[in-house]
């Protein structure tokens, strides 16, 4: 597995890698839920094709308040993991190298990233896409993995390749689970034991909203009530955002057809978690 810092050298590596080359884009503190993408990635790539992880804690999708200097940062541990799933490249580029002093240019999004997370985080979708533009122009792949768990930044990153006309396709890998169903995320470690065990209420309220709709509930208002009402019995859970919207669009439902996701955002304590639930083809 080879591993750079700088562009060149990346660029320079890559020139007598075989095609097609797979992006998986990370911040690191990997677990599980991020060797899926690899798995993901590799099925894509071949066992021929190259697979490339980029490890970088971005800094232009952290407002000054969010906790980018407290982000888990173990790369060592990182690379082992890389390895231990056959990665063939990893980059790991510093903030210098990603971003002169004097960078002044952004990539907007102004459709998919207004609401859900974007109204509390309105910094965050900007930098995911100048970063993600910033590594596909870097890395050059023919396809990239970005979980469903992140599902508006998966949009968002689907669009921005639409309307960008870049020939890279955007593979969506399945939401993993701890098994009391809490969705990975390199935050969990900092949940105390109590708000640990509060979280798993974000499974259990989404696979209660399943549970109704297939049993035939189509009003959008009343299924956002259920889940806040079930979110709101674990004491410690602020609820930032529960919403149900059209999963193409991320507008609200006026009423429920054939597809919906239900998309929440809530903190224990200064832990800020998301989870989602999408349903698509349902019974008439």
């Amino acid at each position: 597995m080879d591993v750079h810092e700088s562009i060149e050298d990346l660029r320079a590596g890559l020139r007598s890698r075989p095609h097609p080359v797979v992006l998986v884009p990370t911040m690191g503190a990997l677990h599980e839920g991020h060797l899926s993408l690899v798995r993901a990635a590799r099925e894509r790539a071949g066992a021929a094709g190259t697979v490339v992880v980029s490890i970088f804690v971005n800094p232009s999708q952290f407002a000054p308040h969010e906790d980018f200097d407290a982000y888990p940062r173990p790369l060592l541990q990182d690379l082992d993991l890389c390895r231990s799933v056959g990665v063939d490249v990893v980059f790991t580029p510093a903030r210098e190298v990603m971003y002169a002093p004097d960078a002044s240019v952004r990539v907007l999004e102004e459709q998919l990233s207004q609401g859900l997370c974007g109204r509390s985080r309105p910094h965050f979708f900007s930098g995911v896409c100048t970063v993600v533009a910033k590594l596909f122009h870097i890395v050059q792949p023919e396809a990239a993995v970005f979980g469903e768990k992140d599902f508006q930044q998966l949009a968002v990153i689907r669009r921005m390749v639409r309307d960008l006309a870049w020939p890279i396709d955007i593979i969506a890998a399945p939401i993993v689970r701890e098994p009391d169903g809490l969705a990975m995320s390199s935050r969990n470690q900092y949940l105390d034991a109590e708000s640990r065990r509060q979280a798993v209420v974000l499974h259990q309220a989404l696979q209660r909203a399943r549970e109704a709709v297939l049993g035939g509930a189509r009003n959008p208002q009343a299924l956002r009530e259920q889940v806040v009402a079930e979110i709101q019995g674990a004491p410690l859970a602020r609820i930032d955002y529960v919403e149900v919207v059209d999963p193409d669009a991320l507008t609200p439902l006026p009423s429920i057809a054939n597809q919906v996701l239900i998309a929440l955002a809530v903190r224990f304590g200064s832990t800020r978690l998301i989870d989602n639930l999408c349903l698509r083809k349902l019974p008439a």
